[in-house]
């Protein structure tokens, strides 16, 4: 009976295995890749704390192009880009949100988004005035500090299992537990802010959006707004996951790149110091910096950027999906397949930055000194999906790094050498080590 029984279990996984095969087979003609295992897929073959490494070492068996499993039913591919050929593709991500949304609805949301942040000063004076009042907070609580040691932490973990590993216990879960309480704050928020809107000045993005519901005028027809229309993308539920992107995703990703940078500059004081002295040059110590400092300030524009580079906070890009049948170098990607371009390997290209895995901010300076652009520099993404808040973090952390280094000098408490920048985790994102430091006055 226990022999039948076992029997019937393998015949029913080699079932499910050819008929993954021949689905995969009838419906495009996907890249090489490591034969998977009968429902875990490759889940073995990649370390979950070292995903991105994991694909990387994959990677160089199957060429720039290929196709990990997670499971035989659900297929994703990897993409290796070329920075002169990035541009020419493009998936378009799935579900809700802004950031996960596709077709008319990604249209009509990032129309929208884009519209609301460049009205409440997105890339122009008013919002630099705000990001210069925060950097003075932030100054505020390093003073607390009285140049004793304070800690960095590294906030949160994801995966590209995510979906797996959501129905089992363990520290990953936290993630979901944060989402859902953020969500939960936009949520009430959004109650709060409609028993007290004001139709003539909106206070933030919720206000915009609550507005567009409660009133048909010319700027509503044309985001196609329609009052009561369940079909209207502009729903509460999109909106709230519009507004929890935007909030987290513009929160997370420059404190991370700041944190990555404290740290990348005690490692290495000849840089910070080279920083200071431009500092001084320009901005001096009697005003606030601003962000028309930086067309005089390449060799901190440069360092900005190559913490960027090097931070290389999302390694995989957000996931994607094709929507179509997709001819794509010379392989046949069926419509449906999850997409995750790597924009790791674009970042640490070779033949773009000289020796990529060195922290060296003439990468992007010219031999005069004067800042030069790379195309290879894309940590937010390219194309049509590029980040929307891209204006924002520059300015921020343009603003940010020399607020801060006009103030203090970032003491390591161990000898620079010895300081160790290997992120906490490698998978969908980089998740920066926790550290020690000291902010001593200057």
């Amino acid at each position: 009976m226990e022999l039948a029984s076992a029997l019937t279990v393998l015949l029913a996984i080699c079932l499910v295995v050819i008929t993954a095969k021949r689905k995969m087979s009838s419906h495009g003609r996907l890249p090489p890749g490591p034969t998977p295992l009968p429902v875990i897929g490759n889940f073995l073959q990649i370390k979950a704390a070292e995903t991105c490494k994991s694909l990387i070492k994959v990677r160089k068996v199957y060429r720039p192009l290929f196709r990990p499993l997670r499971q035989p039913l659900c297929t994703f591919l990897l993409v290796s880009l070329q920075p002169e050929k990035g541009r020419d593709v493009i998936w378009v991500p799935f579900s809700l949100g802004v950031v996960f949304a596709n077709g008319e609805r990604w249209k009509q949301l990032r129309r929208f988004s884009l519209k609301i942040l460049r009205d409440f000063g997105m890339g122009k004076k008013t919002i630099e005035q705000r990001i210069q009042e925060e950097a003075q907070f932030l100054l505020e609580e390093f003073r607390k500090t009285n140049g004793e040691s304070a800690e960095s932490h590294a906030p949160w973990v994801y995966d590209i299992y995510a979906n797996i590993l959501k129905f089992f216990p363990g520290p990953h879960t936290k993630i979901y537990d944060m989402l859902g309480n953020l969500r939960h704050f936009i949520a009430k928020r959004a109650e709060k802010n409609r028993e007290t809107l004001d139709l003539n000045s909106p206070r933030d993005f919720i206000d915009c959006k609550s507005l567009l519901q409660t009133r048909c005028d010319q700027e509503s027809k044309h985001f196609k707004w329609e009052k009561n229309n369940p079909a209207s993308e502009f729903n509460v539920e999109n909106m709230e996951l519009t507004t929890l992107t935007l909030f987290f995703g513009g929160t997370e990703t420059v404190s991370s790149t700041l944190r990555n940078g404290f740290l990348l500059l005690m490692k290495y004081p000849q840089i910070q110091a080279k920083m200071h002295e431009e500092i001084d040059r320009v901005i001096g110590q009697n005003r606030a910096p601003n962000i028309e400092d930086r067309n005089q300030m390449p060799y901190t524009d440069a360092v900005i950027h190559e913490v960027q580079r090097v931070s290389d906070l999302l390694p995989m890009d957000v996931p994607h999906m094709v929507t179509r049948d997709t001819e794509f170098r010379g392989y046949l990607i069926p419509k449906g397949t999850e997409v995750y371009p790597l924009l790791t390997t674009v970042l640490n290209d070779p033949t773009k930055f000289g020796n990529p895995r060195q922290f060296n901010p003439e990468h992007f300076l010219d031999a005069d000194g004067s800042f030069k652009k790379n195309d290879a520099f894309v940590p937010f993404s390219s194309g049509k999906r590029i980040c929307l808040g891209e204006a924002l973090a520059r300015m921020e952390l343009f603003l940010f790094f020399t607020t801060v280094l006009q103030s203090f000098r970032l003491k390591p408490l161990v000898p620079p050498e010895d300081i160790d920048t290997t992120p906490l985790e490698s998978g969908f994102a980089n998740i920066v080590p926790t550290y020690q430091m000291c902010m001593v006055p200057r």
